[in-house]
């Protein structure tokens, strides 16, 4: 189970917003590139190891990834098309991200054992790569399950699917570790999480499929 089930709670205390972008004319997609923006500057904040703000540009792409959604449903404005983007979006952030850390050369592995070995900023790519996978793959089982078991039905715009509350570890969570491991100096922490608990998170969603398709 994950943070799922709080979504619409926090997409509630966030439709002030949602309004406020309506009256300014701002369309959907606008919104959700306007996510995709911030989340590029996160990844540039992140690649100079200005952590802190690169935090701060990452949780206001969370919060308008949150937003984009209430603007299509109150302005009559969804679409397949903007559903789909917003996926798109949503990894592109992600990846950029965890890169933009990677880039930094930050030390991941060297906080756990001596930074004399050689190998250690191969072992730390290893890491980012580790964690953009298991992002990644965490979310890339749902549009495969839609596909090969035929789940279409929706739900507030968004397919409806058995899925949506299993596993420990999503996007809500990868965002919230990466934003406090950056506020708080330990974005090192962060990835290590993130690359764990994403493909563990992945896994659990498999044996779950496994007995339900099986």
């Amino acid at each position: 189970m994950n943070s799922t089930a709080l979504r619409p709670k926090v997409i509630g205390l966030l439709d002030p917003l949602a309004t406020a972008c309506i009256r300014l004319g701002i369309s959907p997609n606008m919104v959700t590139f306007l996510s995709l923006l911030f989340g590029v500057l996160c990844a540039c904040c992140f690649t100079l190891g200005s952590f802190v703000i690169g935090s701060l540009m990452l949780l206001i792409s969370a919060v308008l990834d949150l937003v984009d959604g209430s603007v299509a449903r109150a302005s009559g404005k969804e679409s397949h098309f903007g559903a789909v983007i917003d996926w798109i979006v949503d990894k592109y952030v992600d990846g950029l991200a965890l890169i933009g850390i990677g880039i930094s050369g930050v030390p991941i592995i060297s906080h756990l054992i001596p930074s004399s070995l050689v190998i250690l900023p191969v072992a730390d790519f290893a890491i980012v790569a580790f964690a953009v996978f298991g992002s990644m793959m965490n979310t890339f089982i749902k549009p495969v399950v839609y596909a090969e078991s035929g789940f279409s039905d929706r739900k507030d715009g968004k397919i409806d699917d058995p899925l949506e509350g299993i596993g420990f570890f999503g996007r809500p969570e990868t965002i919230a570790v990466l934003i406090l491991g950056g506020i708080s100096g330990f974005i090192w922490l962060s990835v290590i999480i993130v690359a764990v608990c994403t493909n563990l998170s992945a896994l659990e969603r498999i044996i779950y499929l496994s007995k339900r398709l099986s």
